[in-house]
């Protein structure tokens, strides 16, 4: 009995010492400043074993469709390279002052399919990633994982390349209600992706 008052007692304190750390805003919680190394692991812990929980049961379509990488393509241009980096591109302004520094996807193929999908559509809690799937479809995001095992094996000349077909043919969005032009945007996107015949190969 009086080692379960002594628990119940620690425990009052621990939360007691616990809730007034937060309330008294001593914790700094700029980005410029690093976790302290046992909190980086925790939260670190924390969201991987969140992901990888969540992510069960998502189960990826055929990632090797041309038409697939090409339309992952543009919204890769479009939406992540300014945090992830592109082939050729060092830093970014938005990428240095971030905290946890987002992965540089042009040197790192997250090998999970469903694990990618479903960050890329949720997104992460207090790193930046936002959740994707609040404007894009499926079908998006499923080219966004489907362009990012290509990325890293891309030169510079051939990200440019899906980069600038897709600038020229204009960013749209895939959305859960669809309009009456992503038919027709998805089909000229591509037929322009099947042109060139000196197109770089992605394989």
């Amino acid at each position: 009995m009086n080692i379960l008052k002594a628990c119940l007692l620690l425990l009052i304190i621990g939360l007691f010492g616990g809730g007034l750390f937060v309330y008294s805003g001593v914790y700094n919680i700029g980005a410029d400043v690093p976790h302290f190394p046992p909190v980086f692991a925790v939260l670190e812990t924390f969201r991987d074993r969140s992901i990888a929980a969540h992510a069960q049961g998502v189960t990826a379509p055929p990632l090797d469709d041309p038409a697939l990488i090409a339309e992952g393509g543009e919204h890769y241009a479009a939406m992540c390279s300014g945090c992830h980096l592109a082939p050729g591109k060092k830093n970014s302004e938005i990428r240095a002052g971030l905290y946890p520094q987002p992965p540089n996807l042009t040197e790192h193929v997250h090998t999970d399919a469903a694990e990618a999908f479903w960050v890329i559509k949720h997104g992460v809690k207090m790193t930046a990633m936002p959740a994707w799937g609040t404007t894009h479809d499926d079908q998006a995001i499923w080219g966004l994982v489907a362009f990012l095992q290509k990325l890293p094996g891309l030169s510079a000349e051939q990200y440019e390349h899906l980069a600038g077909r897709a600038a020229g043919h204009g960013h749209h969005h895939g959305t859960a209600q669809g309009n009456d032009d992503d038919e027709q945007q998805q089909g000229d996107h591509d037929a322009a992706y099947e042109a060139p015949a000196t197109a770089p190969q992605l394989d």
